[in-house]
């Protein structure tokens, strides 16, 4: 025990202000990765879309484009066909819901025709309105809705910053990708840079071959809804295909019930059983696109087993939400891919277990013992013969 004149150790000082100098940067680092998530995150987006277009602009670098020039004609074929896209669904729903409000007069007046007719009521379009109109309900509503522009306003344009965010990030991540894999190689060793080098090309191929095996299986799916619809005379059947293709292909796991449920509603304007036949049409499309098209069209590209993928965006999802379930699949496969080329494989034994048959592995089965039993009894038979001749 240390006397009442012990002096402290020169070291426990400095210790405890080492120690609190770690839990403050750590404090500190902690606060500053929760303030730079959203950024962090489109960063990654951004990343990941500067793989996807990777191939197409060194595509046009090798034909002697600058690959400013390159990205740039990407990018910009991406934004014109997005704004085509989003004006021509604008212009349907606006169109859809002009026609509601104008045709609303004769769905209210049939509704009231048939609760007087069955409820043997008398109610009459111009109460009902009056009602409405001196109700506190649709003045709450009408207050709600102004304050609700307001955030809707603010959403939009902080969207539009995000958005603004992502495509200069990944405009420079495809335009300088030469310079960023040689300022990362720059400090590493020569094995390590190898190792880099083949993980971004890996990277590059299974997210652009995940991209580009889902636009053309997004055309496929396109065209065949374009025909359907064509057929049936439903209205804006070119728009409807579009995102019947898009959202199905680009959305993960629910994409399909998305896509379908627009067109439903659509062709349910027009006549109700063509809803139904709109129905039948997407649960039958999608069973011969999970079972024959999708198998044959990402076996190159993107070959990772059903239930992975599924897993995969479970977890993309709970991490990272949306953007996780878009990027989960390219990423697994990229991981999947890497492993592969590292991971020593070996033959494996023709044993039941493995091929998936039946049996304990003890022995020949009871079929197998019967039929050499059956063949040793001739033999029994004539060695008793000889021995009854002797």
């Amino acid at each position: 025990m240390a006397g009442p004149g012990a002096r402290m150790p020169r070291w426990l000082p400095r210790a405890m202000v080492l120690a609190l100098a770690l839990v403050a940067v750590f404090q500190l680092g902690s606060w500053a990765f929760h303030q730079l998530t959203g950024l962090l995150i489109n960063v990654l987006i951004a990343f990941f879309l500067a793989l996807a277009v990777e191939p197409a602009v060194s595509w046009m670098a090798a034909r002697g484009v600058r690959r400013g020039l390159g990205t740039f004609l990407v990018f910009l074929a991406v934004l014109i066909g997005a704004a085509g896209f989003v004006t021509l669904l604008g212009s349907m729903l606006a169109g859809q819901i002009i026609k509601i409000v104008e045709d609303f007069p004769e769905y209210l007046d049939s509704v009231i025709n048939w609760i007087n007719t069955h409820f043997h009521t008398e109610l009459r379009r111009v109460d009902i309105q009056e009602g409405l109109l001196r109700s506190d309900w649709l003045r709450n509503y009408v207050q709600n809705s102004a304050t609700g522009v307001l955030d809707v306003s603010a959403q939009v344009l902080g969207g539009l910053f995000q958005l603004l965010t992502i495509g200069l990030f990944s405009f420079y991540f495809a335009a300088d990708g030469p310079r960023l894999r040689r300022a990362l190689c720059s400090v590493l060793p020569p094995a390590r840079q190898v190792e880099v080098l083949r993980a971004w090309e890996i990277a590059v191929n299974k997210t652009g071959g995940y991209l580009y095996s889902r636009g053309l299986m997004a055309l496929v799916s396109g065209l065949a809804h374009y025909v359907l619809l064509e057929f049936l005379e439903v209205p804006y059947a070119p728009v409807l295909a579009v995102w019947v293709g898009l959202v199905s292909q680009f959305i993960p796991t629910i994409g399909t019930y998305l896509a379908g449920a627009l067109p439903m509603l659509i062709a349910f304007t027009v006549d109700p059983w063509y809803a139904l036949w709109v129905l039948i049409f997407v649960v039958v499309y999608q069973q011969f696109e999970n079972y024959v098209l999708q198998p044959k069209l990402t076996s190159k590209t993107v070959d990772i087993h059903p239930a992975v993928a599924f897993g995969s965006v479970v977890a993309g999802t709970a991490l990272l939400g949306a953007v996780g379930a878009l990027i989960a699949i390219p990423a697994i496969a990229t991981l999947q891919a890497f492993l592969g080329a590292y991971v020593k494989r070996y033959d494996v034994t023709d044993d039941p277990r493995v091929l998936g048959h039946r049996g304990s592995g003890r022995g020949p089965g009871a079929l197998a013992r019967a039929r050499r039993l059956w063949g040793r009894r001739p033999e029994a038979g004539t060695r008793g013969e000889d021995a009854a001749a002797d």
